[in-house]
């Protein structure tokens, strides 16, 4: 399927005829991206696949009210954030028979994954990363493995491009510290 730009969905979405077919675009568009930002979040494949669907879900049922104050791939971003953000919440507020925190957790998976192909050092740096508090680990994933420019982050995570320079600053050296003495 080709790839059409953001425009194009929103003009096939509010079009009864073709409203189906924007969701096929959307989909096409942003479903590896989105893929990825929620796995660098929840980790876990399977948890990534479900958050994933709950977000196409919400942005079909929101679409006709988005109002086209930021970017469709922006708000679209925010979306999943906070469904990763809500679905780690859920998971925490679940298990609870663990005295560990939801990063320990997740941690653990990561060691067990069947789908993680990285190396001891990529091991060690994704743990390290969840060891930052849940804010500085998504700044640092969208820019350090996304490239995503501040004023982009800024719309996604609704937080100025200040705060989000010395939010990925302190994460980074916080790793740094952390990965100095592998």
């Amino acid at each position: 399927m080709a790839q059409v730009d953001d425009k194009m969905i929103l003009d096939l979405f509010r079009d009864e005829k073709t409203r189906n077919t924007s969701l096929s675009h959307l989909i096409s568009k942003y479903q590896q991206r989105l893929y990825w930002h929620i796995r660098k979040i929840v980790i876990n494949h399977d948890d990534s696949d479900d958050v994933l669907q709950n977000t196409f879900i919400k942005v079909w049922k929101g679409l006709e009210n988005f109002k086209e104050e930021s970017q469709l791939y922006t708000w679209v971003y925010r979306i999943a954030t906070n469904e990763a953000l809500t679905f780690l919440r859920q998971k925490q507020k679940k298990n609870t028979t663990s005295i560990h925190p939801i990063e320990y957790e997740l941690s653990k998976n990561l060691e067990s994954d069947n789908y993680f192909s990285g190396d001891e050092i990529q091991l060690k740096l994704q743990q390290a990363i969840l060891t930052l508090p849940e804010k500085q680990r998504i700044v640092f994933n969208m820019r350090y493995y996304d490239e995503t420019p501040y004023e982009e982050m800024s719309q996604i995570l609704e937080t100025s491009v200040g705060a989000l320079k010395a939010s990925y600053h302190i994460a980074a050296k916080k790793i740094e510290e952390l990965l100095v003495g592998v």
